[in-house]
């Protein structure tokens, strides 16, 4: 009953209308002003007074209090009352840390003995509160409910390790100077502070981006907060922290490659095409705010992005997530940010940061090597993505992302063998499309001119390509090549490979390649080359009738093609299909579970007037379905795999790479 009581006085605390004088809108404006000899003032002395009043005897303050505001002698008394309880203290919203610097101001001023003693109880408070992980929760003592949380939230936690950082390093930003022993503790709970950030930097398909507002106190990962603050990459959080870390001298370098990843992450998710309108009542108070699609716009971050797909969300009290502010209520909508500009400040430190810190940026460079935009209209880092690959460093020791925005872009690309570890990736598969139209006829070098004819070449190693159409639009004019692949381990995923003989090209020293969720389509020999290769939920398109692939594996190679659980269809006037047909003697082609259409031919497979590929090649099929699986009239040098067969064929098994024990997960 009594802590009951206890709650409601300090409930009505925080709400009483006073009859004071409200000579300061903003308790925040009273910490920061500007005349250092106004702390010595009657007027500064009597606020003191009051936020010792509101300290707790553990140290720490309660939020959002004007502590400013005249204090009637009933409210100093409940105030005294309330100091052994600890209730509400935090370092949300600013708190404790902005009233510990409030009280080295005032002693700078006037060498009253209480400021410092306040100071240092605070100081006690914060280093009392962290996690043995590093992390600060929200309100300490822990109060139930997501409050436990590691609380990045309106910079809680930067805010904390920034006052321990200066303590730390005995600066003289405060005015008290603690013994020797809690600056030791200081060097130690921020030096555990800084793991507990790298330690929760989220990593986005193996990638590291930035940081959630709130991060479970036991497993690090993204945790939700109030209704409308899911779990989510922050915009406006993440942006202090990088800061925070830029901030530190000599930083290791799992520290650089912190900031790096941040920062490729902000040129990532930055939006240039939308600017904020808010609409003001005569009070000016704001009463509505829209986005309005503006070009070359300043660039603006949401503040909660999708933890996979980076994609702005919005909720209302509700919790469902929307993708727009116009879909949420007014309440919410117009009273909370849901967008900022903070991370630009860290991205106009960085070139000088990155240069000061050995990075590979150049003094004159002010791009972010990691994350390099191709747009057409200019708003990118280049219009052509060639010109994107030639400023990619050689043989970077990070994957290096060329987004290339939507729009068709009619140009040959190649990335060379020195350009590994680069992630091509479209703004969307139908929109994003790369094209030119070479053919072998066109290219007029001989008999190898089929291998000039690409439209995309990928040499380098660990690439992959994603969300876009690569195109050889030469029409049926004989060998064209879309997509040349002669590079070890390349994924790619989610990509329209559009052309007509030979349309994708897959080669390379024992390479171990994976197409994931692709349609392909084309009409002779329109897979071809010597690779292991898994295509898994694709679509294998045949234009007319003729072969669908031509394996060249190499002689005592395990695997060559393996289809699994993709579908296998054609135009209505390809009715005549063959699976496969050998271009070397030892080629092997297996489908795996797939659906193969009525176009297919009851034979299934062609020797390539090749008699002694009937003994050579290994050509298979597993558990297939529709009309082309019948397999009674197949040619008898085919096999029909069985169980225990088909299981050898597992993702880790055809990809596993002899070197590095790689495989695509």
């Amino acid at each position: 009953m009594q802590f009951k009581k206890q709650i409601i006085l300090f409930l009505c605390l925080c709400s009483f209308a006073v009859k004071s004088q409200n000579t300061y809108k903003r308790w925040p404006d009273v910490i920061r002003k500007n005349d250092a000899a106004w702390f010595a003032s009657a007027e500064a002395k009597k606020i003191a007074d009051n936020v010792l009043l509101y300290q707790r005897d553990i140290g720490g303050w309660p939020k959002n209090i004007q502590m400013q505001e005249e204090l009637t002698e009933k409210q100093k008394e409940d105030l005294i009352a309330l100091k052994k309880t600890a209730v509400e203290t935090t370092t949300d919203n600013g708190a404790t840390c902005q009233e510990m610097l409030f009280m080295s101001r005032m002693y700078a001023q006037v060498k009253d003995e209480r400021y410092a003693a306040s100071f240092l109880k605070g100081l006690n408070y914060l280093l009392e509160a962290q996690y043995d992980n590093g992390g600060w929760p929200q309100f300490y003592p822990l109060k139930k409910g997501y409050y436990t949380h590691i609380t990045y939230n309106d910079d809680s936690m930067v805010n904390i390790l920034n006052v321990i950082k200066n303590v730390a390093e005995e600066t003289d930003y405060y005015s008290i100077k603690p013994s020797k022993e809690i600056v030791e503790k200081c060097k130690k709970a921020f030096d555990k502070g800084v793991d507990c950030i790298l330690k929760t930097q989220y990593k986005q398909n193996g990638i590291l981006t930035a940081w959630c507002a709130q991060h479970d106190e036991i497993t690090l990962q993204p945790a939700n907060a109030r209704a409308f603050e899911l779990a989510s990459l922050s915009g406006y959080e993440s942006a202090k922290i990088v800061l925070l870390l830029m901030a530190i001298d000599k930083p290791s370098p799992e520290i650089v490659t912190a900031v790096k990843s941040a920062v490729a992450w902000f040129e990532k998710t930055k939006i240039t095409n939308l600017e904020e309108k808010r609409v003001l009542n005569d009070a000016g108070k704001i009463i509505d705010k829209k986005m309005i699609p503006t070009q070359n716009a300043a660039p603006l971050w949401a503040r909660f992005m999708d933890l996979e797909s980076n994609e702005p969300f919005f909720c209302d009290r509700d919790g469902i997530k929307k993708k727009s502010i116009a879909e949420i209520g007014s309440e919410r909508r117009n009273g909370y940010s849901w967008y900022t500009d903070a991370p630009k400040e860290a991205l106009k430190k960085f070139p000088d940061w990155a240069v000061k810190n050995g990075t590979k940026v150049g003094a004159a460079e002010k791009k972010n090597v990691n994350f390099i935009t191709v747009a057409q209209d200019g708003s990118g880092d280049f219009t052509k993505i060639q010109d994107a690959v030639y400023a990619t460093p050689a043989f970077p020791y990070e994957k290096v992302t060329i987004y290339v925005k939507n729009g068709i872009y009619n140009e040959k690309v190649r990335i060379p063998e020195w350009n590994n570890n680069v992630i091509l990736k479209g703004e969307s598969k139908e929109n994003t499309i790369i094209t030119f139209d070479d053919n072998f006829s066109k290219i007029g070098l001989g008999r190898n001119s089929t291998f000039y004819t690409y439209t995309v070449l990928i040499e380098g190693d660990d690439c992959s390509v994603s969300n876009l159409t690569i195109k050889n639009a030469s029409g049926d004019r004989g060998q064209a090549i879309a997509l040349s692949v002669v590079a070890n381990r390349v994924k790619v995923s989610n990509c329209n490979l559009l052309g007509n003989q030979d349309t994708l090209y897959l080669s390379g020293k024992e390479a171990k390649q994976y197409f994931k969720d692709c349609y392909i389509e084309g009409t002779t020999d329109f897979i071809f080359g010597g690779a292991t290769v898994l295509f898994e939920n694709c679509i294998i398109h045949s234009i007319k009738s003729s072969y669908i692939t031509a394996a060249s594996t190499p002689e005592g190679t395990a695997f060559g093609f393996v289809f699994k659980n993709c579908k296998i269809t054609s135009n209505p006037e390809a009715s005549q299909v063959y699976l496969g047909r050998p271009w070397r003697i030892y080629a092997k082609t297996v489908y795996i579970e797939c659906e193969l259409g009525k176009q297919i031919k009851p034979e299934g497979w062609e020797n390539w007037s090749k008699p002694e590929a009937e003994k050579n090649s290994f050509y298979a099929e597993y558990n297939c379905k529709g009309e082309g699986s019948q397999t009674n009239k197949r040619v008898n040098w085919s096999h029909q795999l069985t169980k225990k067969e088909a299981v050898q064929y597992s993702i880790e098994n055809i990809l596993k790479d002899k070197i590095t024990n790689w495989y695509f997960l």
